[in-house]
């Protein structure tokens, strides 16, 4: 067939006598010149300047400008690309029906098309580059196309067509568009004025653009990189190269902020508070509060959810369109040669047309619309748009939802700072319930955000979806619909039961936590008692019950499931049943098909409405929640510190010559009336007005209760000396200085804060920071910060200072002990210290600070004697001293009285006395009596002191929390040891492929760890449930195209052929239904078996571990893997596993049906299966750092909250509330981008995905539809219908596949644990060979004694040799370090002896079985450890002994009487740690225990060294009294203790000393013994 531009078969088509207009192939020619003239000018321009750009391959993101009407111009160019698509096809459509090719039917369109796309990409560069100027070549563009384009619609007209004709509509629609295009452009130039003006306007980028930190693009990129998420290509290319860190994420952008979002929410809330001001029952709406600041943004995404939704329905339309035409086809065939021809001549002849030119053939819109072509193509434009619009929609409302929660939690943050402290020191608003906000009720917000668009989309959907069904099926339509609708109330019934399950599981788990947190901290003493099985049982006991709620909230989720895959299976066999018995007659492949997809559409948002309802619901407590604490009461305005009312002073000294006046000025009149007035109770000293820095007068403050716990206060602070405030326990001397700082609530009274402090004009005190208050608390308050930062505290960093706060606080030997100095992590997440080494660092804290007023709330109560003296001295007298500091120190400790120079004394809840000690010598004898008592008695406690060192044994404990430096790689996590070793080779392939690689080996595991026999029970149901579902939609094809078909499956004869149709398609609908129920059960059960099995094996291993295991593993890392993963393990793997199976099986099933109908799809299936692997690929590792990421921000938030509650008083005492509010908005952001790029990651994925699933289609479709001897319209509408579902699935699969990959760490985690060696526990003596009662005389045989604590460490041990008579009372004493407790510690083997051995009553003990060995010896430790239980279990777990022996026990341990006094005696409670009673009393309990066991021998391993000298001697009575027939080995720390023994060892560096009586040793004047005893008197 030959080629003419006007087609050769019409001999008038260039004829021209009636002018150049009245012919349509000119116009069409003419049509040409506008395209052909754009391509011309632009391209070189392109070219050029792409050529200039290599070299800066990315352009630098601040030259982003939108010119005017940038996103206006970019959809009317996507809506002009449309028109040209619809332009060609109704070309190329016209054109097959005639004779001989006509070009300039549908040429023009494609150039139109290639000039469109052509102009957009060109718009885009000139915009990037900011240069304006070229924009006037598009300009030409517009008026040219818009003008011949004009000229053919003129002739149309003329011609008398009308908006029947396809052809019409689109040239007119052609006009409007290019006006429109026309017009933005005018507008650019109006703007900007680049051209024809004088002064062009110069134009910044926005601001965050500037910046270059701001990563985050999406708000300032073109719209197609809006929509497709472009712009993160680069990010999650680079995630390949190296991982993504919160800097590649950089800042948010400042719209996102949670600064801004917070005040516009701040302002709305504000404006509905006002509005309410005047109705006292009402409260403020948050609600109406979120709308007006975040209203905007729903609406948008709503429409676009709605546009997305409507679009939904073309797939369903066009494949029935598809599969009629298929079905007219074969009846067309015949008319087909005629229509054409009659067509033509009827046109030629018409009078429409004058004859001699019309060799345009027309086409109507519905003629065009039954092309099957042109509905493929449809199809996939449909799908591309709908998914574009559903992923905006999407991010829309994450974008919303992530600034909405910044806005809650800074909200939350800045109420939280306000808060009366009585209110969170009575419980009105506890710690739990303020981290509960901010770590539940922020995020239920945020969700319910998230999917608050599908409450409206959802019905429109349902309706549409209902009304479509009828239109193609009628009545039997809403027979599958009602199905639908009532198993939806199923639905919710079930979501609801599943939070209750999830509750109970959550309550189980946090008590079976509480429990192995109790092991893992007394597992040295379970171990040495071995007792270690006990609790190990009762942890089992609390997992059997967690598992038991597990296996409900199982089930239900299997339900969940189960509904969501079986309601569409019944709804179809409901529909299609009907359908044949009422019609009688099976319905058409278009009709089955096109209704089956619209039941598949439906059934989405009947299964989301459940959860979006019961996130609805949750939103709305928590909206009541957050108002009640948005509403609750605040601490008083402190204007009198605040500074505001005292700028006036910071420019007058004071001067002696100043008149009155500028003292008033210095200071409200009121102020110095006050202080005038006020009569002078101690007249002794009078005070000058400016000598005081603080006064009270009559002062009544209350905790809040309306009640005055301090009353009659009249005090007054002198300015640069030491104010001492002293009395019993609970008079109030705390309250006293929180009422100052203006915490408590003043009944009456005032607190006058004196404003003139520079009597000296010293550069140094002009410099102080007048308002804020250096206060260290009774309850030492860290921050999760570095020691040096706890110390600093915001203030800057000064060397000499703070070397000297650190000496005055003697810190320095604390320091040293730090694995990493001073810049180690302390507080909650960090190390633990010693609340002595706590209370130093916050008085250090306090004397750091450069303030003028210090207030110390009993500083000294956690110190031991030298260390109180030392700070006194150094720090106070000489440091603060020296600075001229006031300071205000609350004490216990009277001895220090005559350093003061002012004593305030209290005596319940009012002030007692007040002056110099001088003054309370002369006026109040008896009081100073009194205290000279108490200064005595303490004297003497002094002495005993002395011995007592505590903070030598703070150390002590603090470098066996950190004693293994070695083990300090231990604590980084295995993970990133293995990629350390990876990085070591430096080989950066190696490190990729890692990160590339799916864990298959732990996935494996986990499976195993399930059974086998349930593995292959869920792969056989899986793939049995899979093959029925597509046997049902293929005996659907088969039974609805059977009459174009010879070949039928059932018998052809009527009634018994719709019986057996109907039969078998029953027949495996209702298998289908049952297998569903089986599979998402047995994938639910695996999980649960393989959690139970994991956490079994996992406990077990970790109990019998070594001792020297939990010494060098932080404890929290143990922790963690009982909660953390263990959840993960328990909660989140089995859903994501079965999501995984069943979409991958989906999408697999989908590609075998549409290759089995079209084989040619398998052709097209290679470049898109490319795609989709390097899709997944990228994804993967973007998606788990970027998890990660958003993970590890997530907790210093978190913990900045708690932290900040917990120390509000200080925080407010030191004015630093500023810097705590920038450093939660930092927090914040960080934690928002990386949640930001988490959920745009997401949709990056996901729309690539719906692209590829797009394309899917429109091969499935057009493979279908091409003319070779094609499939039969049963298996072309079976092929579209799984193309379409492909789409949905695709995505789910990468994304889980992310998922599993996050969540199966957890199982590696677990299970490198499952690889440590354990205590060997046999041994090699039979339990028979032992004796009952061994050992009975308890004698002792050491023989060249070798031990270390790991095959690979030096022995602490050498070759010790000693002989111990039974009965013998033994002193062990050394040196830290010189090996004494590892002795003891050999006793019951919890150490490698690996040379030598000890026999105890001629028994070697390395052949006793362990538990045996452990069981018949008694231990009392040093720390003395007491479990949560009663006092009974406490002393005896194993309940062997009778009520009397217990009791006896508590006798000789002198507590009988106390635990009498207790409610319920031995049943007692004890609180986890022993807590409710002192460190003595806890200490006797163990004592209590030790004899309970009745062992011949005992060891005491430095047991007095934590406890008060009293107490010290009932032990050592009871030692000798109790224990007189058993044999004690002593490990003493104070050398006194030892002196009444019958034999000395003294130790060094694991050899013995000396080895002798006391009496001998004592005699070698020069002996290391002597000389202990020597240094300890």
């Amino acid at each position: 067939m030959k080629v003419a531009f006007c087609g050769n078969d019409n001999p008038s088509a260039y004829n021209i006598s009636a002018g150049f207009l009245k012919n349509v192939c000119f116009l069409d020619a003419l049509n040409l010149v506008p395209h052909v003239f754009l391509l011309f000018i632009t391209f070189p321009i392109l070219f050029i300047g792409w050529g200039s750009q290599s070299s800066k391959v990315q352009i630098h993101h601040n030259t982003w400008l939108h010119f005017p009407g940038h996103n206006l111009r970019w959809i009317l160019t996507f809506t002009l690309l449309f028109v040209h698509v619809c332009e060609i096809g109704e070309g190329i459509v016209s054109d097959a029906q005639l004779k001989s090719r006509h070009l300039h039917l549908f040429l023009p369109a494609i150039m139109g098309f290639v000039a469109a796309t052509t102009s957009i990409v060109y718009y885009h560069n000139i915009e990037t580059s900011n240069f304006p100027k070229l924009l006037l070549a598009l300009f030409l563009y517009w008026v040219m196309a818009f003008v011949t384009k004009t000229i053919k619609l003129v002739r149309y007209c003329q011609d008398g067509f009308s908006f029947q004709q396809l052809r019409f509509c689109i040239t007119g629609l052609m006009v409007v568009l290019y006006g429109l295009l026309m017009a933005v452009e005018i507008n650019v130039i109006r703007v900007r004025k680049y051209v024809f003006f004088t002064d062009p306007q110069k134009v910044k980028p926005p601001e965050d653009l500037q910046d270059l930190g701001v990563r985050f693009l999406q708000p300032f990129v073109n719209l197609l990189s809006k929509a497709t998420y472009w712009w993160m290509n680069t990010l999650i290319i680079s995630a390949h190269k190296k991982p993504i860190d919160l800097k590649a994420i950089g800042k948010l952008p400042i719209a996102m902020r949670a600064l801004t979002n917070y005040v516009r929410l701040k302002d709305a809330y504000e404006e509905q508070k006002k509005k309410v001001e005047d109705k006292p029952n009402r409260k403020p709406s948050i609600w109406l509060a979120m709308y007006r600041a975040f209203g905007r943004p729903i609406l948008l995404s709503s429409t676009f959810r709605y546009l997305a939704d409507l679009l939904g329905f073309a797939g369903p339309l066009c494949i029935s369109g598809i599969v009629m035409s298929f079905s007219n086809e074969t009846e067309d065939d015949i008319l087909k040669t005629n229509a054409t021809s009659a067509n033509y001549t009827a046109l030629t002849s018409g009078a429409i047309y004058p004859v001699r030119n019309s060799t345009d053939p027309f086409l109507t819109s519905t003629n065009f619309l039954k092309t099957a072509y042109v509905l493929a193509v449809l199809l996939f434009l449909a799908l591309i748009l709908q998914r574009t619009f559903l992923q905006a929609s999407y991010y829309v409302t994450i974008e919303t939802g992530i600034n909405l929660r910044g806005a809650l939690l800074a909200m939350i943050y800045n109420k939280m700072l306000r808060l009366s402290t009585s209110n969170l020191s009575m419980g009105e608003m506890t710690l739990g319930q303020i981290n509960n906000l901010v770590a539940i009720e922020t995020n239920q917000l945020m969700w319910f955000l998230f999917l608050c668009p599908n409450l409206w989309a959802m019905p429109v959907q349902i309706i549409m979806g209902v009304i479509l069904l009828y239109n193609l099926l009628g009545q039997s339509a809403l027979v599958g619909a009602a199905v639908i609708v009532l198993l939806a109330p199923i639905q919710y019934f079930i979501a609801t039961k599943l939070a209750e399950a999830q509750k109970s599981t959550l309550d189980y788990s946090t008590e079976r936590l509480k429990k192995t947190n109790e092991i893992l901290k007394g597992i040295k003493l379970l171990k040495l008692y071995a007792w270690e099985h006990i609790f190990c049982r009762s942890v089992e006991e609390t997992r059997v019950k967690e598992l038991t709620s597990l296996k409900t909230f199982a089930l239900y989720t299997s339900l969940s499931i189960f509904m969501n895959a079986a309601i569409p299976i019944a709804a179809v066999l409901a529909t299609f049943v009907t359908y044949t018995y009422i019609k009688e007659e099976p319905p058409t492949t278009a009709q089955a098909f096109a209704s089956l997809s619209l039941f598949h559409i439906l059934v989405t948002p009947l299964f989301l409405l459940s959860t979006v309802v019961r996130f609805a619901v949750k939103a709305i407590i928590s909206v009541q929640k957050l108002n009640e604490f948005l509403i609750s009461d605040e601490i008083g305005d402190d204007s009198w510190r605040n500074g505001d009312t005292a700028l006036t002073c910071e420019s007058c000294k004071k001067h002696t010559g100043l008149p009155s006046k500028a003292i008033n000025r210095k200071q409200p009149l009121r102020h110095q009336l006050d202080s005038y007035e006020s009569p002078l109770r101690i007249p002794t000293r009078h005070l000058d007005i400016d000598d005081c820095a603080i006064k009270v007068t009559n002062g009544y403050f209350s905790w809040g209760s309306g009640l005055a716990t301090l009353s009659n206060i009249d005090i007054r602070i002198p300015t640069g000396q030491m104010t001492m405030i002293v009395g019993q326990v609970g008079c109030g001397k705390s309250s006293l200085l929180l009422a100052v700082l203006g915490e408590m609530q003043a009944l009456e009274g005032k607190v006058h804060w004196n404003r003139v402090y520079e009597s000296e004009s010293s550069f140094e005190a002009s410099r102080r920071n007048r308002y804020s208050v250096a206060y260290a608390a009774q309850k030492p308050w860290l921050l999760n910060a570095t020691v040096e930062e706890n110390i600093t505290f915001g203030s800057p960093f000064n060397k000499q200072r703070y070397k000297a706060v650190t000496d005055a606080c003697s810190l320095q030997p604390d320091i040293d002990l730090l694995p990493f100095g001073d810049q180690t992590e302390i507080g909650e997440r960090g190390i633990n210290l010693s609340g002595g080494q706590r209370q130093r660092i916050c008085v250090a804290r306090a004397l750091y600070q450069n303030t003028n007023i210090v207030f110390l709330d009993d500083p000294f109560s956690a110190l031991d004697i030298h260390l109180s003296d030392h700070l006194m001295q150094e720090g106070i007298l000489k440091f603060l001293k020296d600075d001229k500091r006031t300071l205000v120190l609350v004490t216990h400790k009277l001895q220090y009285l005559p350093h003061a120079d002012w004593i305030i004394a209290m005596k319940d809840g009012t002030v007692l006395r007040e002056g110099t000690l001088k003054d309370i010598q002369t006026k109040d004898v008896e009081l100073y009596e009194h205290w000279k008592t108490l200064m005595n008695r303490q004297d003497q406690e002094l002495e005993k002191d002395m011995e007592a060192d505590q903070t030598t044994l703070e150390r002590k404990t603090l470098r066996r929390a950190m004693y293994p430096r070695e083990s300090k790689a231990q604590l980084e996590d295995e993970d990133e040891e293995e990629e350390e070793e990876e990085e070591d080779d430096d080989n950066m392939s190696t490190v990729m492929r890692l990160r590339t690689n799916l864990p298959w080996k732990t996935c494996w595991q986990y499976l195993t760890s399930g059974g086998f026999l349930l593995l292959s029970l869920m792969i056989f149901s899986k793939l049995l449930k899979h093959s029925v579902i597509v046997a049902i939609d293929y005996w659907l094809a088969q039974w609805t195209s059977m009459t174009n078909n010879g070949k039928a499956l059932c018998s052809t004869e009527e009634p018994a052929r719709k019986t057996c149709y109907v039969a078998v398609f029953s027949i495996l609908s209702g298998a289908g239904i049952v297998l569903c129920l089986v599979t998402s059960l047995t994938v639910e059960w695996m999980g649960l078996t393989a959690a139970k099995n994991l956490h079994h094996d996992l406990l077990n291993k970790i109990i019998l571990g070594p001792i020297r295991f939990f010494d060098t593993t932080p404890l929290g890392l143990i922790l963690n893997r009982f909660s953390a993963d263990t959840n993960i393990i328990d909660q989140h793997i089995p859903p994501t596993l079965e999501s995984l199976s069943r979409s991958t099986l989906l999408c697999l099933s989908a590609i075998g049906i549409i290759s089995y109908a079209t084989p040619w799809f398998v052709v097209a299936l290679v470049p898109l299966g490319i795609a989709f692997y390097f899709i997944q690929k990228y994804f993967r590792v973007a998606s788990k750092d970027l998890q990660e990421l958003d993970d590890s921000t997530q907790l210093p938030l978190l913990c900045h909250f708690s932290e900040t509650a917990e120390g509000l008083t200080t925080i407010r005492a030191f004015r630093h509330e500023p810097r705590f509010k920038q450093r939660m908005l930092e927090l914040t952001d960080t934690n928002n981008i990386a949640y930001l790029f988490l959920s745009a990651a997401n949709r990056w994925l996901e729309v690539r995905t719906d692209y590829l699933g797009a394309f899917i289609v429109l091969t499935a479709a057009v493979a279908s539809i091409s003319p070779n001897d094609g499939p039969k319209d049963g298996l072309v509408g079976l092929g579209l219908l799984y193309a379409l579902t492909i789409t949905n699935y695709l995505n789910w699969v990468v994304r889980n596949l992310a998922d599993l990959e996050v969540q199966m760490s957890a199982v590696k985690k677990v299970n490198s644990f499952l690889n440590m060696e354990s205590e060997n526990y046999e041994g090699t003596m039979d339990i028979s060979q032992v004796p009952k009662d061994w050992p009975q005389e308890g004698e002792i045989k050491i023989e060249n004694l070798c031990v270390r604590y790991e095959n690979n460490l030096k022995p602490v041990l050498k070759h010790v040799k000693a002989y111990i008579k039974p009965g013998q009372k033994v002193g062990i004493c050394g040196r830290t370090g010189s090996g004494k407790s590892s002795l003891s510690l050999a006793f019951f083997r919890m150490v490698d002896i690996f040379d030598g051995k000890i026999v105890i009553d001629g028994i070697d003990i390395s052949k006793i079985p362990l538990d045996m060995l452990r069981s018949r010896l008694s231990i009392i430790l040093q720390d003395p450890i007491l479990f949560s239980g009663s006092i009974r279990f406490n002393l005896d777990p194993e309940c062997k002994c009778t009520d009397d022996m217990l009791w006896e026990a508590l006798e000789i341990a002198q507590l009988k009487n106390m635990v009498k006094s207790l409610p319920g005696g031995l049943d007692a409670i004890v609180t986890e740690g022993g807590e409710n009673f002192s460190v003595g009393q806890r200490q006797l309990f163990c004592l209590a225990r030790a004899f309970v066991r009745k062992s011949s021998i005992l060891i005491m391993d430095e047991a007095t060294a934590s406890i008060d000298m009293a107490t010290e001697n009932i032990l050592q009575k009871v030692v000798m009294t109790a224990f007189a027939d058993r044999t004690v080995v002593t490990i003493a720390h104070r050398v006194h203790t030892i002196l009444t023994a019958d034999l000395v060892i003294v130790m060094k560096r694991g050899v013995i000393l000396e080895y002798d009586t006391p009496e001998n040793l004592l005699a070698q004047e020069d002996g290391i013994f002597a000389s202990f005893v020597r240094a300890d008197m």
